[in-house]
């Protein structure tokens, strides 16, 4: 895995080699609202408007796959009324998706699904029903996602399988098992892309990251703009991706 920070210089023209599939963790919408003192769920609201301008912008370049880290397995543990102002926006997402992405957009909800209210495990479900067969982009959200979790919940399939004399232990391969990943048949992630600072993926797409290049910025989430994921991609370009070889 190649890690880099954003530099200073901006793209005057995008590559025409566009990441496959771009992962974003939405990070330092908590602090953007420090910044300004305000409530931290304020913060979050700013973030859900980029989240709307970057997946737009996505699919106007032609990305094919991106995924969006919302809410954690940890973040639980955050106050409760910032928990319930992220989970509200959450609600909005799926009843606003049409609006700012149209037609041609497949949705994939990653995380377990069953800590949430019926009607909104409905929507969830409803939704992903109703894009399944569209292919002109796939946007996953991760909502009460955790990479580690996402592979136990795998090999708990794979294991029953199993159990069940569906198939032998030695039939297991990356490929079979990366099925049962809550990605499904997305390919895996090309650019993965951290506002705010951090330099850690916090549990978020690790299988599916294993030969990803990675973005560092110092630029907080509701900052962040189309320019700024056109200087992500032209970083990406100048990636050497040997994936082992030579």
């Amino acid at each position: 895995m190649a890690l880099f920070r954003k530099n200073k210089k901006s793209s005057e023209q995008l590559p025409q080699n566009i990441p496959e599939h771009i992962a974003f963790i939405m990070d330092g919408n908590g602090r953007w609202a420090k910044k300004r003192a305000l409530p931290r769920k304020f913060g979050h609201r700013e973030g859900a408007k980029t989240f709307k301008k970057i997946a737009r912008y996505c699919k106007d370049i032609g990305v094919k796959n991106i995924s969006f880290y919302a809410f954690s397995t940890e973040n639980w543990k955050r106050p409760k009324d910032e928990v319930d102002a992220i989970i509200e926006l959450f609600r909005e997402y799926i009843v606003d998706v049409r609006n700012y992405l149209g037609e041609g957009t497949r949705m994939l909800f990653l995380g377990d699904k069953t800590i949430f209210d019926d009607d909104l495990q409905k929507k969830m479900n409803d939704l992903e029903e109703e894009t399944k067969d569209r292919r002109e982009m796939t946007m996953l959200l991760a909502i009460n996602y955790g990479g580690r979790d996402d592979i136990v919940h795998a090999a708990k399939q794979l294991s029953e399988r199993v159990k069940n004399g569906e198939i032998e232990p030695e039939d297991i391969t990356e490929d079979l098992f990366g099925q049962y990943l809550y990605t499904l048949d997305v390919p895996d992630v090309d650019l993965m892309i951290r506002p705010s600072g951090e330099e850690r993926i916090s549990n978020f797409l690790i299988w599916q990251s294993a030969y990803a290049e990675f973005y560092f910025t110092d630029i907080l989430w509701p900052d962040f703009s189309p320019r700024d994921l056109d200087d992500a991609i032209v970083e990406f370009n100048s990636r050497s991706r040997r994936f082992g070889g030579v």
